[in-house]
This record gives structure tokens, C-alpha cells and sequence, in this order.
């Protein structure tokens, strides 16, 4: 029965060419195989201290209330909703594919009245259709930032203002879109920002970058009942990230010490590198991909380019093709991962992401020759 557990650990090796994770900086490999410390020695402190600049540089903000959850982004979306919002509270939810549509019923389960702005995916929100969220009087507004299932990059500027406006707190999800495509917390209003650890950042899966503003502070520590999730309770997490000006940290739970390692060296090589840059490589290699998949015929998913997401391009299926039997193809003669849609974008699209380590103009010469390949030998429908 044990035969499987004692054969010697094998992992393959693949072009993770999809919308995450993706494949990892051998530095950020390493770091991650340093000796376990105890999650709240004075070393592990200093580490979380180093993580909490990076994050503030990487959101361009000065945020004291900035830590990374101990999971992927959904640990992060979480926490945002259960701390910030109490049973009974109205929020608005934008919805252009499958991350609006997980807020919403984190939102729902967690007892809030959830009002839902939808548009098919692909598509996204003008000012004009925000303005009019007053009437619902939320306490929060979600919008994705970079809406991966559909491959979008949704325009956040004035959408703050909009919110202070109407005294509601502006929650952005950035899990795809950080790193890849400028975000500026401070200076665009944002309340209440998160990412995750896997895609642009290229480390790891399972830690989650989030800040808090003062506004978000001061709705999230004036509460009249405790947030449903303990593990996510910021009064507790702000106190082990030595964000609350106590003293002395106490134990809550333990952190992923070695994710915490890889997410530091991360951050740390963004910083090196520098944003602007690392957005101008994206932008750059995203547009080296366009002209490589129209040149084989396909159509790009997102037709205006100043609204795709960098970091993950969606494509149509072309027409008369099996969209699984292409990405099979794919996986079994070129080790490379490149999937479909996700939640409403199923059948619509098939998603290629180049980001972090992975942005490069010789991976976007891969992904086209197995895309080039999988055209010519995979079975054409009569369609």
C-alpha cells in the first residue's frame, strides 16, 4: 500500500506558461531551501519587516497596516472582506469574470447584502457606470484590477475619488496584474489592496501580499462584531506583523516560514530590477506575443490593446479546433502548460501568461512554435 510514499519524489519539468503559477528564479528556489527558524524569532521578524518595505515599493504605498497572508490570493480576499465588512452591510461587487464572482459569494457567505455590477468577460467598467454605486450606499467596492479568466486590465484612475465620494471603502484584487502593470495604492485612493505570491512576483504559491489605508483601518477596528474568520482577524495579524505598535508580538499561528523567505528575495529582486521596468518588460514582451499570434491567424480575446492585462493574453479559440485537445497537445510535446478559460470565460479563451522570470521575448518564441504546432496537428472540425 506504501509503494507510492517510498518511491523518490519526482517533479517534472514545464514551461508553466499559463496564468500561474509560474516557474521560479533559481535565486528565489534557493532561498526557499534555507534552515526552518521558529516562526517568531527576532531573524523571522526582521525577514517580515524586509517583506512588509518590499510590499510597501511594490504597491507604492506607505501603509504602516501591510503584511502577507499565510496563503494564496483567496487568503488575502478573504481577509479583506471578513475584516472590513459586517453581516447586514451593503457592498458592490464588479463582476467581468471569475474573481468578482468569488468576492461576491465570500461576500454572501459572510452574511453581507451583495449588490452585483456584471458584464460579460472581456468587459469593463467606465467611470460613468461606477458613479452610480451610490444608491446602494456599499460599504465596500471590489473591482479586479487584472482580471485574469478573461485577460483584461481594468483602468482604476478616479475610481477612488469615486468611492471617498460615497464613503465606501475601494477594495482591488492585483493576484495577476502586480508587477506586470502599473498600480499606484497611494496616489489612485485605493483603500484596500492585494496580491498573490505566484505570478509576476514569481515566487512560490501560498503567500499574499495586502495593505490596508487608514479609512479600511479605522471601518476594520470599529467594529460592533469580531470577523467570522480568526485566522484572518487583522486585530491578531497586525499584532505578529508588528503593525499594531505593541511591544511584544504574540503568537497566533504559524506563518509559512520558508514561503516567507521566497517571498522576501522576490520582492527583493523587483526592487533590484525596479518597477517601472518590470512593467515596460511586460508591456514589451505582451506586444512581441500579440504580433507572434496574429501572424499565425489568431485573434486576440481583448480587441483594444490599452485594456489587456500584460502579464496573461487571452486568445479566441480559433475556429473549429477543440480548445482541451490543443492544450493536451501542448502539455504532452512541449512540457508546456497554457490553459482555458476560468468560470464565465470557459470555452471563450484559451490563456497564455508570460510573467516574471517567464517575460521574455525567447519564452513568447516557445509559446508561439507550440501554438504553430498544435494548429497544424490537431484534428480541424468541418466548422
Amino acid at each position: 500500500l506504501l509503494t507510492c510514499i517510498l518511491r523518490p519524489l519526482e517533479v517534472p519539468y514545464r514551461y508553466l506558461f499559463g496564468p500561474g503559477p509560474s516557474n521560479v528564479p533559481p535565486r528565489v528556489l534557493a532561498s526557499g531551501s534555507r534552515p526552518i527558524i521558529g516562526h517568531l524569532h527576532p531573524e523571522m521578524y526582521e525577514i517580515m519587516n524586509d517583506i512588509k518595505k518590499g510590499i510597501h515599493y511594490a504597491f507604492q504605498t506607505e501603509n504602516n497596516m501591510t503584511i502577507a497572508m499565510s496563503g494564496s490570493g483567496h487568503a488575502a480576499m478573504e481577509c479583506a472582506v471578513f475584516n472590513t465588512v459586517e453581516p447586514g452591510e451593503s457592498v458592490l461587487i464588479a463582476i467581468n469574470g471569475i474573481w468578482g464572482e468569488r468576492v461576491a459569494e465570500i461576500a454572501e457567505r459572510m452574511g453581507a447584502n451583495v449588490h452585483k455590477l456584471v458584464k460579460a468577460p472581456g468587459g469593463h467598467f467606465t467611470n460613468i457606470e461606477i458613479e452610480k454605486v451610490g444608491k446602494h450606499k456599499p460599504v465596500l467596492f471590489f473591482l479586479a484590477h487584472g482580471e485574469s479568466s478573461a485577460g483584461l486590465c481594468q483602468p482604476v484612475d478616479g475610481i477612488g475619488d469615486i468611492c471617498r465620494k460615497h464613503n465606501c471603502l475601494f477594495l482591488v484584487d492585483t493576484v495577476a496584474s502586480l508587477g506586470a502593470a502599473p498600480i499606484f495604492m497611494d496616489k489612485q485612493n485605493i483603500d484596500i489592496l492585494y496580491t498573490g505570491s505566484q505570478k509576476a512576483l514569481n515566487a512560490p504559491p501560498g503567500t499574499a501580499p495586502i495593505s490596508f489605508n487608514d479609512r479600511a483601518c479605522h471601518k476594520m477596528f470599529n467594529r460592533k462584531t469580531k470577523p467570522v474568520s480568526y485566522l484572518f482577524d487583522m486585530t491578531h495579524l497586525s499584532n505578529y506583523w508588528g503593525c499594531d505598535g505593541k511591544a511584544v508580538r504574540a503568537y497566533h499561528h504559524t506563518g509559512p516560514v520558508s514561503g516567507f523567505f521566497a517571498l522576501r528575495e522576490s520582492l527583493a529582486i523587483l526592487a533590484e530590477k525596479g518597477l517601472e521596468e518590470s512593467w515596460r518588460k511586460h508591456k514589451e514582451v505582451a506586444a512581441y506575443l500579440y504580433r507572434g499570434l496574429e501572424d499565425l491567424g489568431l485573434e486576440l480575446f481583448i480587441p483594444d490593446k490599452d485594456l489587456r492585462l500584460p502579464s496573461v493574453t487571452t486568445i479566441s479559440i480559433p475556429e473549429g479546433y477543440d480548445w482541451r485537445e490543443m492544450l493536451v497537445y501542448i502539455m504532452k510535446h512541449h512540457q508546456m502548460e497554457m490553459t482555458g478559460g476560468l468560470g464565465p470565460s470557459i470555452g471563450m479563451v484559451m490563456r497564455i501568461g508570460l510573467m516574471g522570470y517567464n517575460c521574455e521575448k525567447t519564452n513568447a518564441d516557445k509559446a508561439l512554435h507550440a501554438l504553430a504546432d498544435a494548429l497544424k496537428n490537431c484534428k480541424k472540425s468541418k466548422a
